[in-house]
Order: structure tokens, then sequence, then C-alpha cells
């Protein structure tokens, strides 16, 4: 989100806030959520890509309604006029963009010219009918199938775009078809903007709907939560739940209640110090990139340089999170926290308890409980110790896999499942002896609680020169150099 994107959101954020009507609140979230995500899509060299990838989140999003619905055995004929009134708002919006094909690229609101209308049609009527075979197989499946059937399908997708040789195969596949030059495929010719995010609130309505926990909702409370755009780059990653009670507290909110507005304000002006003040200025060259690693010849200036990445990674999350808060806030919904000064932490488990909270809380409670729950279940069952291991391990390299299916990425993950495994060991082991230093010698405990946050804190930034490097062979280049001149 550049600083053209977020003046025009705050805007739009107080326009809604001063002007529009309570029950007509929810109407408009949906309406401009839409729309936001072409807008938001950066421009892509795959021909018209920048234009189908957000209808294809689109139309993930209305099949991700149609088959959690509590009765999906139905048609068309069964959706209530609320449902075809949101249908036809988002099939409105999507034509509205297509319709930017015929204006000069000064009032586009896409990256680039969309298609003709013939090719985004036929993709909507493609979408249309997979919801019937969706339809079909909740009718001869049953819904549980089909719920995991989504499940497996979002997968997919998600390992063909963050594992970079699939990326790159199905860019040459792509350009092939367009008439591109199919030897310039690379993988950052596929940038799904949000599909991380989209595809982790889909999941969770999905298995949500498998255990009986989802709460029912329309389509457009639906859409508008996975869509939600203030949160739609960077997360936070809400729950249905939750985002549910203050949707449908919209039409008797106070539009511009000084207790909300103040707060929202303050905190995406903090937002925008840390991100465009603190981050970009330690992208200045004062934080630590592959071109900078191979240049860097002295242990010190490496040190220094992954300090500032470290600082770098975390105001520029931590920033985008802020504004997206601030204006879910003048919006009317509260986000969830995503972070509480991570780096203050004198235990790895404590960092993430504060770091990328909602990610933390969401493989927790999608991966990490479910999996260990499973060992629990064998017979013979494994051992307690065994099962805690496998399972943080799993958990954190999912995390790490997360962000892309390379190497550094698994080792990155692998890292961080390791370090909370030792520190449980550690942990268990030592709580006695805790307890009588905090009791007997405070002035030890605080002695101590300081070395725990020093030896926390680099056993963190260490782990970024795994998170950055794009292989193996430039992580150990960046090791070496912090111990070697």
């Amino acid at each position: 989100m550049d600083l053209q994107t977020l003046f025009v959101f705050l805007i739009l954020a107080l326009l809604y806030a001063a002007l529009v009507p309570g029950r007509w609140r929810p109407w408009v979230l949906l309406g401009v959520s839409v729309p936001a995500i072409y807008w938001m899509q950066p421009w892509l060299p795959l021909r018209y890509a920048d234009f189908l990838l957000p209808t294809a989140t689109v139309g993930l999003t209305v099949a991700g309604w149609w088959v959690t619905r509590p009765q999906p055995q139905g048609g068309w004929r069964s959706l209530t006029r609320t449902d075809r009134a949101a249908l036809a708002l988002i099939l409105g919006m999507v034509a509205l963009m297509g319709l930017n094909r015929f204006l000069a690229p000064e009032w586009r609101l896409t990256p680039s010219r969309p298609p003709a209308p013939w090719l985004w049609g036929g993709l909507l009527m493609g979408f249309a009918f997979l919801l019937g075979l969706g339809t079909l197989g909740l009718r001869r499946q049953g819904q549980r199938l089909v719920l995991l059937a989504g499940v497996v399908l979002l997968l997919g997708i998600f390992l063909g775009l963050k594992a970079p040789g699939l990326t790159t195969a199905l860019a040459r596949v792509w350009r092939h078809w367009t008439g591109q030059h199919p030897e310039l495929a690379s993988a950052n010719d596929l940038r799904w903007l949000g599909f991380s995010y989209v595809s982790f609130r889909l999941i969770h309505t999905l298995r949500d709907r498998q255990t009986g926990l989802l709460p029912s909702m329309d389509l457009g409370e639906y859409v508008t939560y996975v869509l939600f755009f203030p949160a739609f780059i960077a997360g936070p990653i809400d729950r249905a739940e939750r985002f549910q009670k203050d949707w449908q507290a919209l039409p008797q909110l106070r539009g511009l209640a000084p207790d909300r507005l103040g707060p929202g304000a303050a905190r995406v002006l903090v937002g925008m110090f840390k991100k465009f003040v603190l981050a970009d200025t330690l992208a200045l060259g004062m934080a630590l990139t592959p071109d900078l690693a191979q240049q860097s010849h002295h242990p010190l200036a490496l040190w220094g340089l992954l300090y500032g990445y470290a600082f770098r990674l975390y105001f520029d999350f931590a920033g985008y999170t802020d504004i997206a808060i601030g204006l879910g806030m003048i919006l009317g919904i509260q986000l969830p926290e995503n972070f509480r000064q991570p780096y203050f932490s004198t235990d790895i488990t404590r960092f993430w308890q504060r770091w990328h909270i909602t990610l933390s809380n969401w493989v927790r409670f999608y991966l990490f409980s479910p999996f260990t729950r499973s060992l629990l279940r064998r017979k013979p069952r494994p051992s307690p110790t065994l099962i805690v291991f496998l399972g943080l391990m799993a958990t954190m390299i999912a995390i790490g896999l997360w962000h892309g299916v390379t190497w550094p990425f698994f080792i990155w993950g692998a890292w961080h499942g390791l370090g909370l495994f030792i520190h449980k060991q550690w942990a268990d082991r030592t709580r006695a002896w805790h307890r009588r230093l905090n009791s007997h010698h405070p002035w030890r405990a605080r002695a101590w609680t300081g070395v725990s946050w020093l030896l926390t804190f680099h056993f963190v930034v260490l782990g970024w020169v795994w998170f950055l490097s794009p292989d193996l062979q430039l992580a150990l280049h960046i090791f070496r150099g912090l111990i070697q001149k």
C-alpha cells in the first residue's frame, strides 16, 4: 500500500463515517472492498493477469460462501433477497472494473487494460459452472467431502504460487496461451496480491463449517470478511465470528464518534510513521539485502545491516498492521492486534505470542492442535516429548513454507521450531529454580531476564538470515561473514 492508496482509503473512510447512513454501511463496505482489490493489485507482465487474478479472488470467495452455507443443497433459487442483492452488487463491481478497458489509462482503476468483455464474462460463467458442479457434489457426496476438496484446492493454488519452479512453469504456460515469449517467464510474473491471507480466511471458514463452528453468514457479510480492503494485503487474519459481531453492529454505529475516529486516525498516523519513515529510511542502505550481503566484508558492518533488517521488517509489517487496524476502527470494524513489542520478548515462546499474533493463533488452531491430537490417538502412542517436538516442527515449518516453498524458508521454520522445543524443555525443567530465583534473589532474576532477552533477540535476528536469503549459499556466506573478517 503506497501513500497515494493510503490517503484515498483514509478519505473514503472519513466520508463513509460522516455521510453514509447506518443501514447502508454494510453495502458500502462490500461495494468498496471488491474494486479495491483490483486497484491494489500491482501490474504484472503476464497479459491480463492483474485483472484475472483479482477476479479469481472474488470467484473463490463467492464459491467459499456457496459451499459453507448451513443448507447448501439448494440451488440459485434458495438465495435470499439479501444474497441476490449482494451477488448483483459483486457482479456489478467486477463488470465495472472490466469496463475500465474503455477508459484512458490515466482514468483506469486497474493496473493495466482489462481483457475484452467476452473473456472476463466467460470467466464469470466458468465460475458459475464450477458452483453448479459444487452444488451437484454437495447433493451427491455431502458437504464434508466438498469442503475438504475446497481446502485441497486452496493448498494446491498456494503451492503453485509459492514454489518458484511451479510458479515459473505456470507463467510459461500463461505466456504461451497469450502469445507472449515463454522463455521470459519468471516466478515474479504471478504475484497474486493478498492470496496468502485470502486462503487463510477461506480455509478457516471451510474447516469451521466442517466442525460446526462457523456462524451463518449472508453473502455480503462473507465476501466483505474475506476481502475487507484495509486487511487485504498484510492482515491481520480476522476470525469470521469476531468480524460478524462488528458487521451486525454497523447500522447502530455512530458515524462521527470521537472515541472511534480519534484513536483510529492516531493508529493510522503511527502506522504511517513506522512504515514510511522508519522502515523506508532503514531500507535506504541501512538494512541487509542480498546485494549488500555480497558487498559487506567486515563483521561489524554485516551485524549492523542485519540489525537494520530486523527492525525494518518489524516496522514495515507492524506499520501496515497499525494502518489496517486504524482504518478498520474508522469504518467500524475492530481488527485484532498482530504485534505487541515482540523484540522485548525474553524467550522464543513469548516472541511468537507477540509476533504476527493472528498467524500464530491460526496455525496453532488449525495445524498444531489437530496434528498433536492425531498423534495422541496413534497406537502405540508416541512419547509426549516426541509429540511436542513433531508438533512444533511441523507448525513452524508450515509457517516458513507459507512465505515461500524454498529451502531457506524451510530452515527458517525449522530454526524456530527447534528453538521453541528447546525452550519448552528448558522451562519445564527449571520452573522450581526460577521460582526460587524470583523470590530469594530478585537482582539475579533481573540479570537473568536481561540475559534471556539478549539470547532471544539474537536468536530471532540470526534467524532472519535464512528469511532474507534467496538460497542456502548466500545464507551460509552471511553467517561466515558475521564471525570472520
